[in-house]
């Protein structure tokens, strides 16, 4: 039984040994082995790894995948034009020297972030300042992005790592700026529109004075023809009473007397004192006769 237990004990120990000297690589992974608290070696091919057992060898493993880094603060920025600006920016990096990596920033990836985002900001700060607010919102937006990254390309070497890209995600101003821009633009939005309804109100004017002109031009002509036709008609009426009264000249002052009668006797409520003898019921007495 001593004999079993003895050669069980050695078993474990043989595996475990075995199992602490092998270890495996994940392609997303690099694997650094410590041997007494120096780099002895950097893996990065992926698969199945021998070291020699701790104490005398350890390995730990570093994602070698891209990473993000944000913002961590929004500060005011001032730009060439004194203008303050809030930038919200972020980086994609990755590690590109294991060793260098561990050597200024161990193995966690905050430290890193930590020493990464002061050096980043001040970056930008140095691009900001050059340039005015109509630059960085549009004009050299990609330049500042660019320059950003040509600056860091050098810090990152000593960092052990590889900055990839460079964003901006958002520029804005400070509250105070930001209040006194919406006002200015408030104002300038109102001017344009009072110039609007000015200008709307004199086209109106002007539609209205010209429609009124062409009414009193069409009503004058209206009234014109109409004269002119009446006129004709007169005229014309004029011409036939004057040849039919003069082929009888008799029925014509018959006529002429009808027409008195007519006008004078209008009314039943008209009363005339007049003389039966006069001349004006010379045609009721029937002097005289008209021809026929």
């Amino acid at each position: 039984m001593n004999k079993i237990a003895i050669t069980l004990v050695v078993i474990v120990a043989l595996i475990f040994g075995a199992s602490s000297t092998l270890f495996v690589v994940d392609q997303r992974q690099v694997g650094v082995i410590y041997a007494l608290g120096e780099i002895r070696e950097v893996v990065t091919e992926p698969g199945l790894k021998f070291k020699l057992p701790p104490p005398f060898q350890n390995v730990v493993f570093l994602d070698r995948r891209v990473q993000t880094l944000d913002s961590p603060e929004t500060r005011p920025i001032f730009t060439a034009e004194k203008k303050s600006l809030i930038i919200d920016w972020l980086i994609k990096w990755r590690i590109a020297e294991p060793r260098q990596f561990i050597r200024n920033n161990g193995v966690d990836f905050r430290t890193l972030e930590a020493r990464l985002a002061p050096v980043v900001q001040a970056a930008f700060n140095e691009e900001i300042t050059r340039r005015d607010v109509k630059g960085v919102l549009a004009t050299e937006r990609d330049k500042v992005m660019n320059d950003v990254r040509n600056r860091l390309a050098d810090e990152a070497k000593s960092f052990g790592i590889e900055i990839l890209d460079v964003r901006i995600k958002r520029v804005d101003f400070v509250a105070d700026i930001t209040d006194a821009v919406y006002r200015r633009m408030q104002s300038e939005r109102q001017q344009v529109a009072n110039e609007l309804r000015a200008q709307g109100t004199a086209e109106g004017e002007k539609i209205r004075a010209d429609a009124d002109r062409q009414r009193e031009v069409i009503i004058a002509e209206a009234f014109r023809d109409a004269q002119k036709i009446r006129g004709e008609g007169d005229a014309k009426a004029s011409a036939l009473y004057a040849d039919s009264f003069g082929r009888d000249p008799q029925f014509a002052q018959f006529y002429r007397s009808l027409e008195a009668y007519r006008a004078t006797f209008r009314s039943k409520a008209d009363v005339m004192v007049l003389d039966p003898s006069s001349e004006f019921f010379k045609a009721m007495r029937g002097n005289t006769t008209p021809s026929r």
